[in-house]
């Protein structure tokens, strides 16, 4: 699932992913967020659940100060806005539910193909909901439905932000801002501060 405003060079995206994995290893949630065209800020993290097996809660709560991944009421990933660095928020977004082969660089940077004797490829949903601002209109605040203050205001807690920490230590599969291979001129700026 992502949240886009487009494909353009200066797109906004905030991704969810499930990755491929080989039989009987577990599956990783890729985390990602874009902003005006600046991306590459993947997290992964292996599920400790098989995620085929059962319906589960995967959340964004996407706001002026953060983006928060949450799985099963989980805190995964928080993804913290700093005023002088690109975030997600001048653009609308909407909604993608999509399946796509992402071997390339998936699964083991494409050591794994996909198997398409394996097909149909099915994705299912149930108890889809959002609560969203939508823009009002040029120089208009948004209008936002009754309710939507709690979440627009939303910063983890001391104890989220711990199963944040709980996430990264046990179930981290790759972090962006440990990937000296691919920043060899050092790492994003949000990197270092938190």
């Amino acid at each position: 699932m992502q949240l886009s405003s487009g494909d353009g060079p200066g797109h906004d995206e905030i991704d969810m992913e499930f990755m491929g994995n080989s039989t009987g290893q577990p599956v990783a949630l890729n985390t990602n967020v874009w902003a005006n065209g600046d991306g590459k800020k993947e997290q992964q993290f292996y599920l400790w659940f098989d995620p085929a097996a059962d319906y589960h809660t995967y959340t964004i709560i996407w706001n002026a100060k953060n983006v928060i991944f949450k799985v099963d009421d989980l805190f995964l990933r928080c993804f913290t806005r700093h005023a002088d660095l690109p975030y997600p928020g001048a653009k609308p977004m909407a909604v993608h539910a999509t399946l796509w082969d992402g071997s390339y660089w998936a699964t083991q940077r494409g050591k794994v193909k996909v198997d398409w004797t394996a097909a149909p490829f099915v994705a299912s949903y149930r108890g889809y909901s959002a609560d969203a601002c939508v823009p009002a209109g040029a120089g208009r605040p948004l209008a936002c439905p009754a309710g939507t203050g709690r979440w627009m205001r939303r910063r983890p807690s001391a104890a989220e932000r711990g199963t944040v920490a709980w996430a990264k230590k046990n179930y981290m599969r790759y972090n962006y801002c440990d990937d000296g291979w691919r920043f060899p001129k050092g790492f994003p700026a949000e990197c270092s501060r938190g």
